[in-house]
């Protein structure tokens, strides 16, 4: 077998536009390995450069990168990346070659995706090494793979075991009666009493049970004591299973910043991330509750009829149901209805797609990221870097119900949050499981 570096153990990975607008700094994360750029990626790359959004910040990103690692050589020719243990990289000037199949003739199409086979066809006779397409586009792989081309998903910072995804709560039977009765006693008891030796992990929740005798627990990594969680209600909404009482539980504790639910349709995610930040609206200046705008089949926004408020408002519109339906717990003659109309009208409560927070700096505010699952891990990142003082971020989202043709279960941001963060004592997580919609929803989601 060859050396690591040597010319022949070292492959070419063929990076499609996909892969570049879901992060910029995608060539740097492959070793020692060379890294192809078909010329019709960068064609691409310009139609995505103008734009708040974040692929044209990624678009942006990517075209300075090529810029500066070229230092005004030839792009055609094999130059260096820059750091210990790089490859190569290069633009792929060829589409077509002699004696190579045709992509566009093979599908019977002329377009974009096919030319970028065409590269990595002509790059790997060329080469005389493995060549490896690289995309998020399932079906771009399925056609490189019919060509006889080696093509693979872009997996950095993808969750490899997601059914082992952290929930955020454990089961444990068989409890000491006396530990159950000392947290009902005093609220609190030493991990030892409960877990024996484990290590809890932070802001960690548990049900605990002894015969018929239970009690919600949560392991406090501030005071090191395993404490009581009590069913709290939220602005009139009352927890209706263990899980929603510790979701209320994690976003009313002040000592945890950053809060994330996750759940299948029906769990009570937004609604409670939204009540239980109402509930403590005065500690805060404004509530925000956002969510990505995913266009219907994959359109913009622009085909919709109506002014920009207009178009935006069907994205919205599962948001204000949530909030009038903590409103309608309430008489209209409630100073807690009115109050609600009230923080709406003075903007001290915003319901808006995200774009419109991208950029902003959060400061003294309780966010809420509604459908998470549609955010992209860097997504989610510049999300929490924007937190300034006296800030609670909370997303929310079901990762297996993705709207995003590039991402999935194990690549999304709402996943990586979870699988990252676990186990910091300023973050705690959730995992609803028991549908509270009614009994219909819940029909659906366990047989359809």
């Amino acid at each position: 077998m060859a050396k690591k570096g040597t010319t022949k153990d070292k492959k070419v990975f063929i990076l499609d536009t996909s892969v570049i607008l879901f992060e910029h700094n995608s060539m740097l994360n492959f070793d020692e390995h060379d890294i192809g750029i078909p010329i019709t990626v960068l064609e691409e790359l310009d139609n995505f450069k103008k734009g708040n959004d974040t692929k044209n910040f990624e678009a942006r990103e990517f075209i300075r990168l090529i810029d500066k690692l070229s230092k005004g050589q030839m792009l055609h020719n094999w130059n260096p990346i820059n750091g210990k243990g790089k490859g190569n990289f290069k633009v792929l000037m060829e589409t077509a070659g002699k004696g190579i199949l045709d992509a566009n003739k093979v599908f019977n199409e002329y377009k974009a995706d096919h030319r970028i086979l065409n590269s990595a066809l002509l790059l790997e006779k060329e080469e005389n090494r493995k060549v490896i397409l690289v995309s998020k586009d399932i079906n771009l792989r399925l056609k490189a793979k019919a060509l006889g081309l080696q093509a693979e998903d872009y997996t950095t910072g993808k969750i490899q075991n997601i059914n082992s995804l952290h929930s955020g709560k454990t089961i444990i039977d068989d409890i000491d009666p006396a530990a159950i009765n000392l947290l009902y006693d005093k609220g609190y008891c030493p991990p030892s009493d409960v877990l024996g030796k484990e290590v809890p992990m932070k802001n960690h929740y548990y049900i605990l049970r002894s015969g018929k005798k239970s009690v919600l627990a949560f392991y406090n990594s501030a005071n090191g004591m395993v404490e009581q969680v009590e069913k709290k209600v939220a602005y009139g909404i009352k927890p209706r299973n263990a899980e929603q009482a510790f979701a209320i539980h994690a976003v009313l504790k002040p000592e945890i910043k950053l809060v994330s639910m996750q759940g299948v349709a029906g769990t009570g995610k937004t609604l409670i991330a939204l009540a239980a930040a109402l509930e403590q609206k005065k500690e805060y200046k404004q509530i925000y509750l956002a969510r990505p705008i995913v266009p219907l089949s994959n359109k913009d926004i622009g085909y919709l009829p109506g002014d920009i408020k207009s178009k935006l408002n069907p994205y919205m519109e599962p948001l204000w149901d949530n909030l009038k339906f903590i409103q309608n717990q309430y008489s209209e003659s409630d100073k807690e209805y009115s109050r609600i109309t009230e923080m709406v009208a003075n903007e001290k409560l915003m319901i808006t797609p995200l774009a419109y927070i991208r950029g902003r700096s959060l400061s003294n505010i309780c966010f809420i990221v509604d459908e998470a699952q549609n955010l992209t891990p860097h997504e989610v990142k510049t999300i929490i870097t924007r937190a300034g003082e006296n800030t609670k971020i909370i997303f929310t989202g079901d990762i297996h119900q993705i709207d995003t043709p590039y991402l999935d279960s194990q690549s999304n941001g709402l996943s990586y949050l979870i699988d990252r963060l676990k186990d910091h004592e300023l973050y705690a997580h959730v995992t609803l499981e028991k549908g509270e919609r009614s009994e219909l929803a819940n029909l659906a989601n366990e047989l359809l």
